[in-house]
């Protein structure tokens, strides 16, 4: 069988895409090398809107995608990409955490009975106080996460 006639695999990107070109562009102005699969997760994330993913979640995305990868360098790849700014880490409780797109500055409802996650808009959220900064160091960020009972779909 001659090479031409192979087919190949589904992760492995089209270079002329044009939505290739635009992974490739967000990696390297992250500082990451453009690796296969890092380009191919890097299509399931964020190619349509924003959203909030777990480890385990975007793992079953990528197999049923036919992308060929471990948990473990799923989970390798999220933090990369959130030490970058690409992500933002959402912890809701411990051994608990969401990958969120939407970088800017938010907070979140956590729907206890469903794991379901939803933003909530940052001047939606006062914070009338806060405590003395422990000695050199500096805010990074406020992060609120509000949980509720029920399921996101009901109406109060």
């Amino acid at each position: 069988m001659s090479h031409s006639n192979l087919e190949k695999p589904p992760y492995i990107p089209d270079m002329t895409e044009r939505p290739f070109t635009r992974v490739i562009s967000l990696l390297q102005g992250a500082g990451l090398r453009p690796t296969r699969q890092r380009m191919a997760l890097a299509r399931l994330l964020f190619e349509g809107s924003d959203r909030h993913v777990t480890a385990e979640e975007l793992h079953m995305e990528a197999k049923a995608a036919g992308i060929s990868v471990s948990l473990a360098t799923i989970y390798n790849t999220l933090n990369q990409f959130t030490e970058s700014g690409l992500l933002r880490e959402v912890v809701v409780e411990p051994g608990r955490a969401y990958f969120d797109t939407n970088t800017s500055g938010h907070h979140h409802f956590f729907f206890e009975a469903t794991g379901a996650i939803r933003d909530i808009s940052e001047n939606e959220v006062t914070i009338a106080r806060l405590p003395a900064l422990p000695e050199g160091t500096e805010l990074s960020r406020i992060d609120v996460v509000v949980r509720v009972s029920g399921t996101e779909n009901e109406k109060n």
